[in-house]
């Protein structure tokens, strides 16, 4: 079957150009022009992929994206028309985005940006098959399930949080550089991104570190990358 992609936007030229373009290349699209339609445009359809502008009608895209992030882990990308400082992004990714562009979208950026997004949310390619679950008395991580827990607590990821961990779990004690984050969690579309590692690892960091002043699990490697330091458990 060919991968769904749900768009709300209230730009009609825009969303038509966008359902145009994502059909040419083999996607089924379906579309709603306001928040509230496009909430349950999702919960009707379950796509594979939504796609968010930030001002809508009825109901803001953040919200969308908040209210769907309470009950899927599907990708999320969202679309706004201003520039936006990592403060925003932040805030965007607190409430479950795993992607902002700038409107208006080239079409190859926009093509690159979703088949990375479904490759994330798809595939673990550089996960070896040895190393299935990290453990310890804190934090566990079933990779094969896609299953986090703090304590006893299970915590969702997006899509590009769970590539992320998993990439840091597979190479446990090893630096990995800023260009290899990019090129393996987000694909080699973002290698110019350098800002990217340092935003998610930060909202990693708050989801599963015990103490955000001092992280237990990911180091910095200053001016180099990052470095995953688990506890004597690993299975």
């Amino acid at each position: 079957m060919a991968i769904s992609v749900l768009i709300v936007e209230d730009d009609k030229e825009l969303l038509k150009l966008l359902k145009l373009d994502l059909e040419v290349n083999g996607y089924r699209v379906i579309t709603a022009e306001d928040g509230l339609e496009g909430l349950r445009m999702f919960k009707q359809y379950e796509p594979d992929l939504l796609v968010l502008d930030v001002s809508l009608p009825r109901m803001d895209g953040i919200t969308v994206c908040q209210k769907v992030r309470e009950t899927s882990d599907v990708p999320i990308l969202i679309m706004t028309a201003h520039a936006i400082s990592e403060t925003e992004i932040a805030n965007g990714l607190n409430m479950g985005a795993d992607e902002y562009m700038i409107k208006p979208l080239p079409n190859i950026e926009f093509h690159a940006r979703v088949r990375a997004l479904l490759r994330r949310s798809r595939l673990l390619e550089d996960v070896k098959e040895e190393i299935t679950r990290y453990q310890d008395d804190y934090l566990s991580v079933n990779l094969e399930t896609r299953r986090v827990y703090v304590g006893s607590q299970e915590i969702r990821l997006t899509p590009t949080e769970f590539k992320l961990l998993s990439m840091f779990i597979q190479h446990q004690g090893e630096v990995l550089t800023f260009l290899q984050l990019l090129e393996n969690v987000w694909g080699v579309e973002y290698k110019n991104e350098h800002h990217y590692p340092r935003i998610y690892v930060s909202h990693l960091r708050r989801k599963i570190e015990p103490d955000l002043k001092y992280p237990t699990y990911i180091h910095n490697e200053y001016g180099i990358g990052y470095r995953f330091v688990g506890k004597l458990q690993t299975v």
